[in-house]
């Protein structure tokens, strides 16, 4: 029988506290889990610790001991110099979810590092700041995610996708139609300003039509998905090849580094 984790019986190490994995955590820690946490820039972890999680020095430090590691890193590069540092400190029984944006690639590559006894789960999700605060995420999962499954559910609501992998491959299919089609709204709005056509009048009308989800994303004010984020994950997807349209969109995100931090939304001017 399968055994779920109690929340006040379940120490969890979080890794990655950027704009995700702040509100994830503090998420888990509201929901009297045991929180261990860490980040390659200290200062992020200030506020949780004022709410009650311990700050580790290292991966390897806070991972020490932990039944369930959670990481949320920027990009395959963090990804793999992180399961470098922590992965000597994993001990056996402990489950790792990754709900990183890395790619089904360097989730194999994980996997095939992670010592004996080690259980890990791909979990990437889709929402933004705003859902990872709430709960409402969308979480993708590769692999087997019954004991962890009340865990999660602090988070948001989980796909289950099949193996250890298809989460990361879903997610890539999911976001990269997301991205390409807020920057064909975009385009649209702009192809409406340059014939002449009022914002207000283009705008009812796209919302109305079969891109309305994507103009509602286009213009939300409490998301925020940073344009540079948005080029690497198209990037994932562009390197499996054949792809000619999404190539064309990730040049675009590419080519705007003025705004590499700012909302996808910033594409419409």
């Amino acid at each position: 029988m399968t055994m779920t984790m109690r929340a006040n019986e379940t120490k969890i190490a979080f890794l990655g506290l950027g704009g995700m994995g702040a509100p994830m955590a503090r998420r888990l820690l509201a929901a009297g889990y045991g929180l261990t946490v860490w980040n390659r820039t200290s200062a992020k972890a200030e506020a949780l610790v004022a709410e009650g999680a311990v700050a580790a020095a290292s991966p390897a430090e806070a991972v020490r001991g932990a039944d369930v590691v959670i990481t949320m890193l920027a990009d395959p590069a963090a990804a793999l110099a992180v399961a470098d540092a922590m992965i000597p400190a994993l001990r056996a029984g402990t489950t790792w979810i990754d709900t990183s944006t890395v790619g089904p690639d360097t989730v194999r590559e994980l996997v095939s590092r992670l010592p004996d006894g080690v259980a890990f789960i791909d979990a990437p999700v889709m929402g933004s700041v705003d859902r990872a605060a709430d709960g409402g995420l969308l979480i993708l999962a590769g692999g087997e995610t019954a004991p962890v499954d009340g865990l999660l559910a602090e988070l948001g609501s989980v796909r289950r996708c099949g193996e250890v992998g298809t989460g990361a491959a879903l997610k890539l299919v999911l976001i990269s139609g997301v991205i390409g089609g807020v920057a064909l709204v975009a385009e649209s709005l702009r192809l409406a300003g340059a014939l002449g056509l009022p914002e207000d009048l283009t705008r009812s009308a796209l919302e109305g039509s079969p891109l309305g989800g994507l103009v509602g994303r286009l213009f939300a004010t409490e998301a925020h998905f940073p344009v540079a984020l948005a080029a690497k994950d198209v990037a994932l997807a562009t390197g499996v090849g054949g792809l000619p349209v999404l190539e064309a969109v990730q040049g675009v995100l590419a080519s705007r580094p003025d705004l590499a931090t700012s909302d996808v939304s910033s594409l419409h001017p």
